[in-house]
């Protein structure tokens, strides 16, 4: 291969190299995630790095004790940060491919942590639910 045809080529590479790149930057721009809690008392939006956009509590979250509302917020906020983790692996993994680089990328991510959906025996009998007749 001549000079002029492998800098032609390697000028190309790089041309090509640039414009996924920005492509990808715009599609992260655009991750974000909404998830609502299993009865429907909250709804969460996030953004690409799991930061808080949006909190919305419908009247049924009136009916819920603070500590309970507090953990469903909580819960509801890391299922939503979940699946902007996944937009962004996605993402990531289309543009990058698998590697080296994609593992660097899903250490900085959002954690996804397991969402609870039951109080554990310690905190019921701790908490125990007010009993009405």
């Amino acid at each position: 291969m001549e000079p002029e045809q492998w800098l032609a080529h390697y000028d190309k590479r790089l041309t090509d190299v640039a414009t996924r790149a920005k492509e990808a930057g715009a599609r992260l721009r655009q991750v974000g995630a909404t998830a609502t809690s299993p009865r429907g008392e909250v709804e969460v939006t996030v953004g690409a790095g799991g930061t808080l956009e949006n909190l919305t509590l419908t009247p049924a979250a009136r009916t819920l004790e603070s500590d309970e509302l507090a953990r469903l917020i909580l819960d509801t906020t890391r299922k939503a940060r979940h699946a902007a983790s996944a937009q962004i692996a996605g993402i990531s993994t289309e543009y990058f491919g698998e590697g080296p680089a994609l593992d660097v990328i899903k250490q900085h991510l959002p954690a996804g942590v397991r969402v609870t959906n039951h109080r554990d025996d310690d905190d019921y009998f701790a908490n125990p639910p007010e009993i009405t007749r």
